[in-house]
């Protein structure tokens, strides 16, 4: 558990480290110690809503070409960089769960999802993930839904990975586990976009310079109306590539953080993008933006 005693000096030098590095972009991420266990340096009682949380949006989508593909790393680099957000996307087939985007086959198993995971989070065991499932490109039952994910708990040994509650953990509830935001009728635990716990901005078909306004006040609605877990998207598909999209809204977003208005808040919420580790220095500067 040496992660949870880092202290700020820790994760500041390794988040400045990291900020400086080069080349994030069609590579392996480069992440320095103290990104890999942001989540360590802070008190085990620290709700998740006092958090900002860089996270992916359509985590397993890096196949099928310029429109389809929304990250250019898997989940084990995402992970290493910093995301502690992933956004799955499941199609139920053959009793089991492929990642999809759309149509499009991601050449990713759900298990595949759990493995990162797993293998993240015992070696970095002060760390959480959250972790959106959502049925995609199938249009089965909630109950058949629900019968593949729990043979995923019970009968292949995933239970233990998860953290599934009626609400919002502390931090410390969380650590070494998966918190599930279930985005299904059918799944257990919390569900995604319950207004009781969630303020989500999700406007995926939004104009880039329309979704800049959006992002922008959706944080600063994070900032004046804490007490729920804010989910601010930054991706869109509007008119443009993902990427393209992406290109142009990471540097707006980046500077935005960075500026005057969000200097010294914390809280941001849960910041789902595409393509980040494309623009050095994003997620290091949300990370920044936690109580340490």
């Amino acid at each position: 558990m040496g992660a949870v005693g880092l202290d700020r000096r820790t994760f500041l030098a390794g988040a400045a480290a990291a900020a400086a590095a080069v080349g994030l972009g069609a590579g392996r991420a480069a992440a320095a110690p103290g990104v890999r266990d942001w989540m360590g340096a802070l008190p085990a009682a620290t709700a998740l809503t006092r958090l900002t949380v860089p996270g992916t949006h359509d985590s397993g989508a890096l196949h099928g070409g310029l429109y389809v593909a929304c990250q250019n790393i898997g989940i084990a680099d995402q992970l290493n960089a910093g995301i502690r957000f992933l956004d799955v996307r499941c199609r139920v087939t053959g009793g089991s769960f492929a990642i999809h985007h759309g149509s499009f086959f991601q050449h990713l198993m759900f298990g595949d999802v759990l493995v990162a995971c797993w293998n993240f989070l015992a070696a970095h065991p002060g760390e959480t993930v959250l972790m959106r499932v959502k049925q995609e490109y199938s249009g089965e039952s909630d109950a058949t839904f629900r019968a593949v994910f729990d043979d995923y708990l019970d009968n292949r040994g995933w239970r233990p990975l998860f953290r599934i509650g009626a609400g919002l953990p502390t931090l410390g509830e969380a650590r070494g586990k998966v918190v599930l935001l279930g985005d299904n009728g059918g799944l257990p635990g919390l569900r995604y976009g319950d207004g009781t716990y969630f303020d989500i901005q999700d406007d995926w078909n939004a104009e880039p310079f329309a979704k800049r306004t959006r992002i922008e006040n959706h944080f600063r609605k994070a900032v004046q109306q804490p007490g729920r877990l804010f989910v601010n998207y930054t991706s869109t598909s509007a008119y443009m590539p993902p990427r393209w999209n992406s290109d142009r809204l990471n540097p707006q977003v980046h500077s935005f953080v960075n500026g005057g208005e969000m200097a010294g808040r914390t809280g941001l919420g849960v910041v789902p993008m595409d393509f980040p580790n494309t623009r050095g220095g994003l997620i290091e500067a949300l990370i920044a933006h936690n109580p340490f």
